[in-house]
Order: C-alpha cells, then structure tokens, then sequence
C-alpha cells in the first residue's frame, strides 16, 4: 500500500468533527480583483472617460486587469485611471496602433508591482491565422500585497467565431507561462476578454473540463464557483454599444482563478458585474466588468 503523504492528508478534529482537507485554518481576509474590456477609442472614447473612472471607483478593486486601453503622445488612459483611483502602479502593454493611438493591456494595482512582463500570443493555429492586424499580448504583473505576491496575467484573446484553434493555442501559450513562474504562495489568476463562452473548448482546457495543454495548470471560473444563478453575459445586449453588433448575448470576461492554497487563499468567495449600467446618461464601454472576491 502508498502510504499516505502527511502534509496531504485530510485530517479530523475528533472533538469538533471538522475536516481539514489540507488548507489549514481558512483565512478571513480578501482581495478583489476586477477585469474590464474598456472599448479602446471607439465610439464617443472622450465623453466615457469619466464614467469609466466612476465605475472603477465605485467597484474599489485592488487590482484592475483591462483590455483595449488606448494611449497616445499625450496620454496612457491607464495611467490617468490609476490617477483618477488614487493608485500609482501601472503595467501597460500595446498591441495595435490606429488613428494614432495605439491600444493595449494593462494591469492597475493600488500595490506595488515587484515584476512584470508583456508577451505576445500566437496568430497562427494550423491553416487558421489571425489576421486582424492586432498583436494578441498577455500582460504578467506580480503584485507585492500586504499578505504576499499576487500573480495576474491579464489577457485579450483572438475575436472572430472561427479563431477557437487560434485561441486554444493562445491559452496552451499562457499556461505555459504560469507554470514557468511557479512557485508561488498565491494561486495564479488569469483575467481578460477571452472572446469565448464558458462552453468553448478554450475554457473547458483552462478550467479542466477538457484536456489541459500544461500539466498541473487549471483554474476555477469565479462566476460559477461564487454559485451564481444568472447567465452574466458581458456582451449584454442591455448595452446599447453592445446591442449595435446586432449579435447574442455571451459570457466572454472572466477571472480565472488557480487551486486554493495554504489558508484558502484564493478561495472565490463572491463574483458580479460592473459598469453595468449608463453613468449620467452614457454607457462607460460595451463590455461589462467582472468583478471577483477571493480568499487573500
């Protein structure tokens, strides 16, 4: 018989009755992590500023992953976010240049960020290939909170309905990635327009419903696993910016978190949307945020 690994063991507390599976006491303490797609420079980018800035405090997350952040000679719109927040960490990677302005990824924390990278995604998948003019980036920011590193990988994923092979291989790329950076104290937590709905291949190989590309690398989807009932498309079609697409409603942003570790950390304990509704009349983006509670 194997015996049995003693720091793996699940454990009674004869008096009590409690288990422990292997976490130890749970933490109380919490992080909120939040992912926007803000919409870039499109539509009336100026006049939605600063409804943006007055979602993203009403929602007082400690670490913002955003997609399609625009900057210019001027100005990085993530920065002047940061500013608006009060938080002066800012991780902020580019992937296309149009009208001027170039757009990209980016990770806003109110914590210091000790390390950080911006890598490029594959295009190409067999005889499919992305061919959108946009370069597909992950950002990594490796968080320095109060209670230990946070590593979030902030991601924007190939759009059209026929890039699944593409994405796929974007997603075996990005859990490449998380297994090089381990070890860590804190799951990995993945966040981004993933242009997929939870049913697609891509998200089955990343949550474990499928085939994993890397070997020990899986995450929890933070909707589901906070026990929500509701759909919680992102691409609603209550937003009118959205609904011009003409196209179904869809769940496509996600926070994406790894296994809890010692005291729970990382353990989801709540997920809802954000910048769900007009701010003075004007819709902040045509994406919804998500918005994740976790165990920290």
């Amino acid at each position: 018989m194997r015996p049995v690994r003693q720091d793996l063991a699940v454990t009674l507390d004869n008096e009590s009755g409690a288990y422990d599976p292997g976490y130890g006491p749970l933490v109380s303490t919490r992080v909120r992590i939040a992912t926007w797609n803000l919409w870039g420079r499109y539509g009336p980018w100026a006049e939605r500023m600063d409804p943006i800035a007055a979602s993203m405090r009403a929602v007082g997350a400690d670490i913002w992953a955003l997609q399609e952040v625009w900057a210019d000679d001027r100005r990085n719109q993530a920065r002047v976010l940061a500013s608006a927040l009060g938080y002066e960490h800012v991780v902020f990677g580019a992937n296309l240049e149009r009208d001027g302005a170039f757009s990209g990824n980016a990770v806003v924390s109110r914590w210091p960020i000790r390390t950080h990278d911006v890598l490029a995604l594959p295009r190409t998948a067999g005889d499919a290939r992305d061919d959108e003019g946009e370069e597909r980036l992950v950002v990594f920011a490796e968080v320095d909170g109060p209670r230990g590193p946070i590593q979030v990988y902030c991601a924007h994923l190939s759009w059209r309905d026929d890039h699944s092979a593409i994405r796929q291989a974007q997603v075996a790329e990005i859990c490449r990635l998380v297994r090089e950076r381990r070890p860590r104290t804190f799951p990995a937590v993945l966040c981004g327009d993933l242009n997929a709905d939870p049913t697609s291949d891509e998200l089955r190989m990343l949550t474990g419903q499928a085939a994993v590309p890397v070997p020990g690398v899986m995450f929890r989807d933070a909707w589901l696993t906070a026990g929500n009932a509701a759909a919680g498309a992102t691409a609603s079609n209550a937003n009118p910016f959205n609904a011009a697409a003409l196209d179904r409603e869809r769940r496509i942003d996600f926070v994406l978190v790894g296994t809890p570790k010692l005291g729970g950390v990382g353990h989801v304990l709540g997920a809802r949307l954000a910048g769900d509704a007009p701010v003075d009349g004007m819709w902040p983006s045509d994406h919804l945020a998500v918005v994740a509670e976790l165990r920290y």
